[in-house]
């Protein structure tokens, strides 16, 4: 039997100690993260870019980010605003990465359609004519528009919003008010 070093002794003592109950700085996070989970998720789904799995993985790295500036007493001032800029940012660097990944592979050929195209009617309920006029319209919104919009959706404020883009107040005001009236006049139509 090998002797296992001391310090590895000690922090596995250390961490069976902290298993049977949780410190406050934990229970802190694991209740924000129930509280924000879904609303962050949902915001990097809005990039339109990223795969399910990979927003999964970046919620989970946002809040251990989370917990180790909240254990290096960083500051607590907004943590939602700080969760969203985390994730915005990590959302971001995947998206970098994935880009320059994707310009070294060769692109396969699509594969021929085979089934009906045909949309089964929960879809074509869903996708009625002014659906597809808000669709076009959120897609056509340049991309700040649409992340604004993104996080006003998931019930931030305008000042956390500016917060987590890094623009103005005056810039979140002025991108939100275009793309909800460019959304009326669609609608209208």
């Amino acid at each position: 039997m090998t002797d296992l070093p001391q310090s590895r002794i000690l922090a596995a003592a250390h961490l069976a100690a902290r298993e049977k109950e949780p410190s406050a700085l934990e229970a802190e996070v694991v209740a924000l993260f129930d509280r924000l989970r879904n609303p962050l998720l949902r915001y990097l789904l809005s990039f339109h870019s990223l795969a399910a799995a990979d927003c999964e993985e970046i919620v989970q790295e946002a809040f251990l980010a989370l917990f180790q500036h909240l254990q290096r007493g960083g500051a607590r001032d907004n943590l939602p605003a700080w969760l969203f800029r985390v994730a915005h940012n990590m959302g971001l660097k995947r998206l970098e990465r994935s880009r320059r990944d994707s310009r070294g592979r060769v692109e396969l050929a699509e594969a021929p359609e085979t089934a009906d195209s045909a949309p089964n009617p929960e879809d074509a309920c869903l996708r009625g004519e002014t659906g597809a006029r808000l669709d076009a319209v959120l897609r056509a919104l340049p991309e700040l528009d649409r992340r604004c919009l993104a996080l006003r959706a998931e019930g931030l404020r305008y000042r956390e919003i500016a917060e987590v883009l890094d623009i103005s107040l005056g810039g979140v005001a002025k991108c939100l008010e275009r793309s909800l009236a460019r959304m009326a006049r669609a609608v209208e139509r």
